[in-house]
């Protein structure tokens, strides 16, 4: 995010830079009564499984610059103070992978999370988030076979009896807009995109304490409008203050209410919808007025109706649907592109482009009939499946049978997943090929620092002893120290700019000098 990233002076950088984070659920079959693993260590099997099957080097986490308790409002809880689930800062012994990605496969408390390298697009998120899942599928496998019994992994975010487990995503934002108005003009666009992002569930409630069906996996666990926590008392607009980028220019939007998609057009419209609507908050162009009337209360509300007819309220009165409210934001972001068109290099106007349509055709089909979706959007697919079953085999909503369903289609193994086998059968539309995939999987980005942090991985990853988001640290031979790179700006560490460098040196003593030079 440099002026060099292309800008037009007084306005934000074109260039966003975003990732997705998700942690899976996690099983593991034929466990005798007694001899069940803890679920860390069964996450721990996971993550050095992937290790096993692969290249991957192992390599420590450097923790140095880590702010999981300062608040973007101006303060810093204690550590006494906060939540074990907080200390994220904290090297707790479990197993941690930096992939040739650029990615971090680890784990989180108990669940194996895979988050994603930094891209600069909507299209590279997609690329990136399906190169977890297929990352997560070898490592159950390989983790099932050093164990004796079946792993299972499920991109999903609960397991139906009150837990909830989180898909985050991440935006950076200058820091010179104020916060308050990313938090008034944010909040509307987060409850009400669920109609266009939700995973679909089978249950209503934290627990499941209702029958039904409902759109979102994640709605029913925000209690709160705004707040530094995201395993309790979870807040819509998240304020941790870490950046990973300088803290003097950038804050990093930590989005916590997103769900697992699987869809491909799902995590398109996602970020890509999202990172447009950061833009015209940035650049003052959404509405004052698109503050929503007791926000916690409708996110569930709109989750609750597979109709979308549910009407939410703004502050100033006016009553409309979820996709009325998408719209206006969709306006301010369409009025943000043509301001700034001229600074996009090309193929970033072609995703813009494809994306409005994209969503300006998702809204028009849900004010028909959500399931003209059943090909595109996750909840809508999901749900069509369920109705197939209910109508088959007459079950109520309270079906055990629905349950497994639900957790069937989220499964990573694409031989046991409902969605992989909508796929396989042409009733999913999708954006990329598993070839992409598959690349992905194995190569970093281009354009951002991942790019320098997975090559070095798959160069020198035995010379690696550490790396974050924003630094490396290597074990250089004749040097006395570790030494630290520190990798700041997010769109330095290129192809463009160190590829040829790492190409030209055969070992990281090498690296160092071409580097210095």
């Amino acid at each position: 995010m440099t002026a060099s990233a292309g800008s037009t002076p007084g306005l934000p950088p074109v260039l966003r830079v975003m990732g997705i984070e998700t942690e899976y659920g996690i099983s593991a079959l034929g466990q005798a009564p007694g001899e069940d693993l803890h679920p860390m260590q069964l996450s721990n099997h996971v993550v050095k499984g992937y290790g096993w099957a692969t290249t991957a080097q192992p390599a420590g986490w450097d923790y140095e610059t880590e702010t999981p308790l300062r608040d973007i409002r101006g303060y810093e809880i204690s550590r006494h103070q906060a939540h074990p689930d907080q200390l994220t800062d904290a090297d707790l012994g479990m197993a941690n992978v930096i992939l040739t990605n650029g990615a971090r496969l680890y784990v989180d408390h108990a669940h194996p999370e895979y988050s994603g390298p930094e891209v600069t697009n909507a299209l590279d998120a997609v690329r990136y988030d399906k190169a977890g899942d297929a990352v997560m599928a070898i490592a159950a496998e390989q983790a099932g076979q050093s164990l004796g019994r079946p792993v299972r992994l499920y991109k999903n975010n609960t397991d139906g009896k009150g837990a909830s487990y989180g898909t985050h995503e991440n935006y950076l934002l200058e820091r010179s807009t104020p916060f308050d108005r990313v938090v008034t003009q944010f909040t509307g666009f987060l409850v009400s995109r669920q109609v266009v992002t939700g995973a679909g569930r089978v249950g209503v409630g934290q627990s499941s304490q209702q029958a039904g069906f409902q759109i979102s996996q994640r709605a029913d666990f925000f209690e709160a409008e705004v707040g530094l926590e995201t395993t309790l008392n979870r807040p819509i607009i998240n304020t941790r203050d870490e950046p990973h980028a300088d803290a003097a220019r950038h804050r990093r939007l930590h989005v916590i209410t997103g769900d697992a998609n699987l869809s491909e057009i799902s995590t398109y419209l996602k970020v890509g919808t999202a990172a447009w609507v950061l833009r015209a908050i940035e650049a003052g162009l959404v509405p004052a007025t698109v503050r929503v009337d007791q926000p916690v209360p409708t996110m569930r509300a709109i989750s609750h109706d597979p109709t979308c007819r549910h009407l939410l309220t703004l502050v100033d009165g006016r009553r409309m649907t979820a996709m009325d409210l998408q719209e206006t934001y969709l306006e301010a972001a369409r009025a943000c592109f043509e301001l700034r068109a001229g600074d996009l290099p090309e193929p970033a106007q072609i995703e813009a482009k494809d994306l409005f349509t994209r969503w300006q055709d998702t809204l028009d089909a849900l004010r028909r009939d959500p399931a003209e979706l059943a090909d595109q959007l996750d909840w809508v697919a999901k749900l069509q499946l369920m109705e197939s079953y209910r109508d088959r085999d007459g079950l109520g909503w309270a079906s055990p049978k629905l349950a497994l369903i639900d957790l069937q289609y989220c499964d990573v193994d694409p031989r046991r997943s409902l969605f992989a086998a909508l796929v396989r059968k042409g009733r999913m539309r999708r954006l990329i090929t598993d070839d992409e995939v598959e690349r992905a999987r194995l190569q970093p980005p281009t354009d951002t620092r991942a790019y320098f942090r997975g090559r070095v991985m798959e160069k020198y990853g035995p010379a690696v002893v550490a790396a974050s988001w924003d630094s490396v640290i290597f074990e250089v031979p004749g040097k006395p120290a570790l030494q630290r790179l520190p990798l700041l700006d997010p769109l330095k560490g290129t192809r463009a700019q160190v590829g040829a460098i790492i190409d030209a040196s055969a070992d990281v003593v090498e690296l160092f000098e071409n580097l210095d030079r």
